[in-house]
């Protein structure tokens, strides 16, 4: 009898074993594994970003002008009259919130990439900064994960440092979009407002300039390290102005991004870009990344290439009101220099040559 139980119990026991390897590999059957999962959830975040850049501004635009038409035109009424109120807030420091600059979207963002900051000397929460952010790439991947958002933890690396990151002041005219990029610590890149975060909000900001602009992102493509600064002399200027430091900051990768097609200078297309970017303020560039479905074929995901962002030793800039030209060029020739050693210290660490040169344009 006992041999008899002690034979069903271990059929049971078999059974049971057998059903349970079989609904396991159902649920693989069925279920994406866990790192194809994370790789969908990376490239989700990416995308949402890129669309929300190109498209949300304009869209809701449109949606709020098509609102009034509707029966819910007082909808559109109360949020016009609020953004009429509210106008003045991008140039006065923003609303920066540090739920948004934590949301876990933004650790999926820097893991496709991915995307590391990198600190080389502290800075002093008794001090303003100018950071100078090169190169520009496409979109400005590496500036806003590490400025927009706490994802790489810019805030752990240099406490006591608020980061604004300062881009193109129209995108704060468009509803939604505005608030936001305020949301993530992004402010304007005009006079008002970085008066502002420089003069009327204490010490420790730091304000983020993509120094080359919408020029340098006509020029960027893989493997290419250039960056426009040699006529760029504003930004040191105001730091002079305001007394606040000068760090340069240098991404490796940003460029890596998309591909670009790059027109020659004096070429019919190289005009109408030149054109349109006086009128939009931004440079309309023909570029492309890999597709959703296939990696070897032509969309608008960017490569998930590393993008390593080094910050640069602070340059110390003395106060004056009216500094003179050659005060001017000199402290620009400084940061020159410092943005030059940054690249060849650090350039092969990361896949570059030694015989790699920073071309400054």
């Amino acid at each position: 009898m006992k041999t008899i139980l002690a034979a069903y119990s271990g059929t049971l026991k078999g059974t049971g074993s057998g059903i349970l390897s079989a609904l396991q590999d159902l649920s693989v059957a069925f279920w994406p594994c866990r790192a194809k999962m994370e790789k969908h959830l990376q490239l989700i975040s990416v995308l949402q970003w890129v669309i929300t850049f190109l498209v949300l501004g304009a869209a809701c635009t449109v949606l709020l002008i098509y609102m009034f038409c509707t029966d819910c035109w007082l909808i559109s009424a109360i949020y016009t009259a609020w953004l009429i109120v509210d106008w003045n807030t991008p140039k006065q420091g923003g609303r920066r919130s540090s739920w948004v600059r934590n949301w876990t979207v933004w650790t999926y963002f820097r893991d496709y990439f991915p995307i590391r900051l990198i600190k080389t000397h502290d800075l002093l929460p008794s001090r303003n900064y100018i950071f100078g952010y090169h190169p520009h790439g496409i979109f400005c991947f590496g500036a806003f994960c590490n400025f927009g958002t706490e994802a790489t933890g810019f805030s752990k690396k240099f406490p006591g440092i608020k980061p604004s990151l300062a881009t193109l002041a129209g995108n704060f005219r468009l509803p939604v979009l505005r608030d936001y990029l305020m949301s993530g610590g992004i402010c304007p890149v005009n006079r008002n407002s970085i008066d502002y975060l420089l003069s009327c909000s204490g010490t420790g900001n730091a304000v983020v300039i993509v120094v080359g602009g919408a020029a340098e992102s006509l020029q960027c493509s893989p493997g290419k390290n250039s960056v426009t600064l040699k006529n760029r002399k504003g930004f040191v200027r105001l730091a002079l102005q305001k007394g606040s430091d000068l760090v340069p900051v240098y991404s490796f990768g940003e460029n890596d991004s998309y591909k670009q097609v790059i027109f020659e200078e004096g070429t019919l297309w190289r005009s109408v870009q030149k054109k349109l970017q006086k009128i939009l303020g931004f440079a309309p560039c023909l570029f492309h990344g890999c597709g959703l479905f296939f990696g070897n074929s032509w969309g608008i995901a960017p490569y998930s290439k590393p993008i390593t962002t080094i910050v640069g030793e602070p340059i110390t800039v003395p106060k004056i009101e009216d500094p003179t030209e050659e005060v001017v060029e000199m402290y620009h020739a400084m940061y020159i220099r410092s943005l030059q050693c940054l690249f060849d210290k650090y350039k092969t660490r990361f896949g570059l040559k030694e015989s790699e040169v920073l071309h400054i344009h």
